[in-house]
């Protein structure tokens, strides 16, 4: 009994100093941390407030469930010629087949007015529009623009429909959440988000076109055309036309008539048949570093006067060559397409105000805009309706008045004896007596006609000119 007990002690005191050893000389020492009573507890983000952030995003259910139930899927059909056999030669039939076309539109009111992009409807033999409820109509055609590629369709529905109502996207902001509603596809009823991503952008590098578009990076692919984007309330900021893409397919950039401007072009068409463009009447620029230093003024940002049409709204105004606008109504202009998206939502008899810059000093001037009486003729440059006295003086009855000659050609002509003040009295045996006519002469012009030219030069000669 006692070897037992002897064993159990002299085990213990083994386990204590080998536990005792480890403890000396074997485990790290370790820092003893000491609670202070009046230290500072530190606080570290935690998955709360992530959770309570949650609260603050946009919701967009409502505006995605009454925008969707207000866009419409708009089919297109067109009649052309198909490819002819040998039996349809011979006996004497021009076969024909149908192309169907897809896009969207918005209803604007309970009449069944609805607002969609003139490509979608171009050329249209049967139009017809599908609601979300799946109901379908034959639409008509009440007119529309392609300048602002907007159209104007009515249905005529047997019960009110449910519409969209127009913000105003001059307040829209950039960063500003928007859905874009559509049918992309042919897949219905699609509706995508995103953010306003820029405004005012031009997408014609040439500057013939004077654009002023919205873009988002709200996901619009083909079929979306026509289709609605709107504020995080439901409110149309714009009519959905475009992508920029080199498979055809969206890749991140969209673009979408401002509502501002295809609210006026629509209100004009209801009203007057027509669209009442209003011109500001000058030609010029955007400036920056580069063309600052060539005019050699110390500006960089604003639209520089590089001249004044005739008669115009500016000219009246006394605006002139020099000039800097660098406010309209009071908004800040840096570049010419936040100058024309502007005018774009107004008409002729509408009235603006400018603030012009030059030599340092301002001065706010209000210009009456005024109907576009100027085009661009290809080959010739540009032309505009033509006064009594202008007519009067090299003795024509008709025409229109040569007010810039094109540059490339500029020595040719003058070689010629035409210079600015001759009068343009037909083109291509078609008679013209205002600036609608030429147009409409060089428009229904087939591309294999040789342009033919006839005028009244400034020694009051009458000469023809063919180009081929």
């Amino acid at each position: 009994m006692k070897k037992i007990i002897t064993l159990v002690l002299v085990s213990a005191l083994g386990g204590i100093f080998t536990l005792g050893s480890y403890k000396l000389f074997l485990e790290d020492e370790k820092p003893v941390i000491v609670a202070q009573e009046n230290t500072t507890p530190t606080f570290l983000p935690t998955s709360n407030l992530s959770l309570s952030n949650l609260d603050e995003a946009p919701d967009f259910t409502i505006a995605a469930e009454n925008t969707v139930n207000a866009v419409v899927h708009v089919k297109n059909v067109t009649i052309s010629s198909g490819q002819m056999t040998l039996q349809d030669l011979f006996s004497g039939r021009s076969p024909q087949r149908a192309q169907m076309g897809t896009g969207s539109g918005v209803i604007i009111n309970a009449d069944g007015y609805i607002i969609t992009n003139n490509h979608v409807i171009n050329n249209s033999d049967e139009l017809s529009v599908t609601l979300n409820n799946n109901k379908t109509y034959k639409a008509e055609i009440i007119g529309s623009d392609a300048k602002t590629d907007i159209a104007l369709l009515k249905i005529d529905a047997d019960e009110d429909l449910p519409y969209v109502t127009f913000a105003d996207s001059d307040n829209a902001k950039i960063g500003e959440w928007v859905l874009a509603v559509g049918n992309p596809f042919n897949l219905t009823s699609t509706v995508t988000a995103g953010i306003i991503s820029a405004k005012s952008r031009n997408l014609d590098p040439s500057g013939k076109y004077t654009q002023s578009f919205i873009q988002t990076d709200a996901a619009v692919n083909p079929g979306n055309s026509g289709g609605a984007l709107v504020n995080t309330k439901g409110e149309l900021v714009g009519i959905n036309t475009a992508i920029s893409s080199q498979t055809g397919s969206y890749i991140g950039y969209s673009f979408a008539v401002p509502s501002n401007i295809a609210r006026r072009v629509i209100e004009d068409i209801m009203e007057y048949g027509n669209v009442q463009n209003g011109i500001l009447g000058i030609t010029g620029g955007a400036l920056n570093s580069k063309i600052a230093d060539e005019l050699g003024i110390n500006d960089t940002e604003g639209i520089y006067v590089d001249s004044v049409v005739e008669d115009s709204g500016a000219e009246k105004a006394g605006i002139q060559k020099g000039d800097i606008i660098k406010e309209i109504d009071y908004i800040k202009v840096s570049k010419f397409a936040d100058l024309t998206g502007h005018i774009g939502a107004r008409r002729a008899g509408d009235v603006v105000n400018l603030t012009l810059s030059k030599d340092g000093e301002l001065r706010t001037v209000a210009v009456t805009l005024t109907r576009n009486e100027t085009i661009t003729l290809p080959l010739v440059g540009r032309v505009k309706n033509a006064k009594k006295e202008d007519l009067k003086k090299v003795k024509a009855s008709n025409g229109v008045k040569i007010i810039e000659l094109n540059n490339e050609y500029e020595s040719y002509w003058k070689k010629n004896g035409v210079e600015e003040g001759s009068i343009i009295t037909s083109i291509n045996d078609v008679k013209i007596n205002s600036v609608d006519d030429a147009q409409e002469a060089i428009k229904n012009r087939s591309p294999y006609e040789p342009l033919r030219i006839e005028l009244i030069n400034s020694n009051g000669e009458k000469e023809r000119y063919n180009f081929r």
